[in-house]
C-alpha cells in the first residue's frame, strides 16, 4: 500500500487505536515476563510482614521458559543452496551485529506471540533492527507475510513522535496539542523514501495458527505462574506463623511481663495450683505445600514443553542418552521455531539484499547451531565415523561441532589452504632441488 499525504495521519490514528486495543494483553504478559505480576494477596490493611511476604511469594518462572527456548536459538550462518560459504548478503548481518540482537528479536516473539524487525536504508549498507510488538504495531491484508502498513511508537524525554511505514516511505509524525474528544493529534513532519517496494517490516510468528490469534509462550501459563504464586505465599505465612511449637497455660495468669518472660525461658515449670495445665499446639506440616508448588512446576514443564530438571533443579547423574531423552519435547519445540524463525530471517536477509541490488535465490537458507544436548566425545566420534565410513569430506563436517561458529569453519579451511600450499611448495622445492643434484 503507498500512502497519500492527506492519508498519513487517517491511518495512523487508526492504528494508534489498534496498538490502543492491544496494550493491556501486551503490558500483562510483559508483567508476568519480567515478574512484575499482581501479588498473590491484596497489600491494603495486612500488616507488614504479610505484605512483605507477598511481595516475596512472585517466584518468576515464566521468564525461565522464554529463556530456556531463546537460549537454544542462534542463527550462525546464510548460505544459497548447494554452496560451501556464506553468501555476500550476510555481511548485512555481521554489520549490524545481529549475532547479539537477535536474541532480542526471538524472545519477545516466543514472549509475546510477535516481534517485528525493520529493514531500511542506511550508510554505508541497510539497517536491520529488532522492534517489540509494544511499540510497533502492523496491520496485515491478504498476504500473511507482508503488512499494508505499519506504526512506529517513539517515546522520548522530547515527546512522543511516531513512523508510519508504507511500500514506498517512511512517514515521520510527531504528537501534537490533542484536540477534544481525541486520545491523539499526530501532526505529519517529514516523507523519507525507502524504495523497497513492500512494507519493510518482518513479522517473527511464535507459532503458525490459521484459527487463533497469535500467543506466546507466557500467556497460556499465567494461570499456573499465579498458582505458584499463591502456594509460595501460603507456604511463606505458615512458615512464619505456624512452623514452630508454641505452648500454653491454663489456669494461671502471669502478674507481670517479667514472670511471663521468666516462665517462658525455664526449662522446667512447676505450679502449686492442682488445676493449672500446660500444654503445647503441634508445628504444621509445611511439606503438603511444597509438594503442591512442585506440582504445579511439573504441569507447568509438561505444557510448556519445558524440561522439568530447568524448573525444578532435579539432576542426579544423568547420561548423556537420559538428558537427551528428558529433552526430546523441547527439541522438537526447538525445531519448529527454527523453521518459523528461519523463514522470517530469510526475509529479512531478502530485504537487505533487495536494498543492495543482490539477486538472492530462493533456496538461501539461515543456519541454526546445534544446541542439543550431547556428549562431545560422543559427538566427534560419530563424525569421524561418518568421514570414514561414508566417505563424507571432514571440512563438510566441520560445522557440525558443537560450538564451531562459521568463522571458526573458515579459519579452519584457511589453515588448511594454508598447510596446503606451504606443503605443496615444499615438494616443488624438493624435486627441483633433486633435479639439480641428478644435472
Amino acid at each position: 500500500m503507498i500512502l497519500t499525504e492527506s492519508e498519513v495521519v487517517d491511518w495512523t490514528v487508526r492504528l494508534l487505536k489498534t496498538r490502543k486495543a492491544e496494550a493491556e494483553k501486551l503490558t500483562r504478559i510483559h508483567q508476568y515476563w519480567k515478574g512484575d505480576q499482581p501479588l498473590p494477596v491484596a497489600p491494603r490493611g495486612v500488616p507488614v510482614e504479610v505484605k512483605r511476604m507477598a511481595q516475596m511469594s512472585r517466584v518468576n518462572v515464566l521468564g525461565l521458559v522464554v529463556d530456556v527456548l531463546a537460549q537454544s536459538l542462534y542463527v550462525v550462518g546464510y548460505r544459497e543452496q548447494g554452496e560451501p560459504s556464506d553468501d555476500e548478503v550476510w555481511e548485512v548481518w555481521q554489520a549490524n551485529a545481529l549475532d547479539a540482537h537477535q536474541t532480542g528479536v526471538h524472545r519477545a516473539a516466543l514472549a509475546y506471540g510477535t516481534s517485528y524487525v525493520l529493514v531500511l536504508p542506511g550508510d554505508p549498507g541497510p539497517v536491520v533492527r529488532g522492534v517489540s510488538p509494544r511499540r510497533l504495531t502492523a496491520l496485515y491484508g491478504e498476504d500473511p507475510d507482508w503488512p499494508e502498513v505499519a506504526l512506529e511508537v517513539r517515546r522520548t524525554d522530547m515527546g512522543t513522535s511516531y513512523r508510519l511505514y508504507d511500500a514506498e516511505a517512511v512517514w515521520f509524525l510527531d504528537e501534537g496539542e490533542k484536540r477534544p474528544g481525541s486520545d491523539w493529534n499526530p501532526v505529519l513532519d517529514e516523507r523519507q523514501v525507502h524504495g523497497i517496494g513492500s512494507c519493510p517490516v518482518v513479522r517473527f510468528r511464535n507459532h503458525d495458527d490459521l484459527d487463533d490469534d497469535l500467543s506466546g509462550e507466557i500467556e497460556p501459563l499465567i494461570p499456573l505462574q499465579d498458582q505458584i504464586d499463591f502456594t509460595t505465599f501460603d507456604l511463606l505465612v505458615a512458615q512464619h506463623f505456624q512452623s514452630f511449637r508454641q505452648r500454653y497455660v491454663l489456669g494461671w495468669t502471669s502478674e507481670s511481663e517479667t514472670e511471663k518472660a521468666k516462665a517462658a525461658a525455664s526449662r522446667l515449670w512447676t505450679f502449686d495450683d492442682p488445676d493449672v495445665k500446660v500444654g503445647e499446639f503441634g508445628q504444621t506440616d509445611l511439606s503438603g505445600y511444597l509438594n503442591s508448588r512442585e506440582s504445579t512446576l511439573q504441569h507447568l514443564a509438561t505444557i510448556s514443553q519445558t524440561p522439568p530438571h530447568h524448573l525444578l533443579g532435579k539432576l542426579v547423574n544423568l547420561s548423556a542418552e537420559a538428558l537427551a531423552a528428558a529433552e526430546s519435547g523441547q527439541r522438537r519445540k526447538i525445531a519448529e521455531r527454527e523453521v518459523l524463525f528461519g523463514e522470517a530471517w530469510e526475509q529479512t536477509l531478502g530485504l537487505a539484499a533487495r536494498l543492495e541490488k543482490r539477486e538472492v535465490s530462493a533456496g538461501a537458507q539461515v543456519r541454526w547451531r546445534d544446541t542439543e544436548a550431547r556428549a562431545l566425545a560422543s559427538t566427534v566420534d560419530a563424525l569421524g565415523k561418518m568421514a570414514q565410513m561414508l566417505n563424507v569430506p571432514p571440512a563438510m563436517l566441520w560445522e557440525k561441532i558443537p560450538g564451531w561458529t562459521q568463522q571458526d569453519v573458515e579459519r579452519a579451511k584457511a589453515e588448511l589452504a594454508s598447510a596446503d600450499a606451504i606443503g605443496g611448495l615444499a615438494a616443488l622445492l624438493d624435486r627441483q632441488m633433486g633435479g639439480g643434484d641428478g644435472g
